[in-house]
């Protein structure tokens, strides 16, 4: 398998992971949900879920850990994604090509235009964690059928 995937690709595989939730993870969740700017289902998710790293799905997926967005939030503040600018929401991942995530406290979320956040415009890309988790298997599902990673 991993010679045929440097052959199909030109480099060797990264690692690929879905990291079971630590008791750090979880507190850095618990802490989230004091803030009021995530919504429960990710709770939910961060409780099971530590962190997906998908380095060789196009330029990569990640959805990064709790204790991560914690100290991202902590550091640089919420995202700005709602009209008005009255919307804020938390950075939980990017596509590998610059590209960031921004979940909404209403569970939507956000994919950036651009790699700037101090400005961001975004477009929606998920109604709720759910249907995006949804999206990022589907784009799973078509590298490993045809390579291509699909435009999440």
């Amino acid at each position: 398998m991993t010679g045929e995937f440097e052959r199909r690709h030109g480099f060797p595989p990264g690692t690929n992971e879905v990291r079971p939730a630590n008791r750090d993870d979880q507190t850095a969740a618990r802490a989230l949900a004091q803030a009021s700017l995530i919504s429960a289902d990710l709770v939910t998710f961060y409780d099971s879920i530590g962190d997906v790293t998908w380095v060789d799905i196009g330029n990569g997926y990640f959805l990064d850990s709790a204790s991560d967005v914690l100290v991202r939030l902590q550091e640089y503040g919420a995202v700005d994604v709602g009209a008005g600018q009255k919307v804020h929401g938390l950075v939980i991942g990017s596509n590998g090509g610059g590209l960031s995530y921004v979940a909404g406290p209403d569970g939507s979320v956000h994919r950036t235009r651009t790699a700037s956040l101090d400005e961001p415009e975004l477009d929606k890309v998920a109604d709720d964690l759910r249907q995006f988790l949804e999206l990022l298997e589907r784009s799973l599902t078509r590298f490993v059928a045809d390579g291509e990673p699909g435009s999440l």
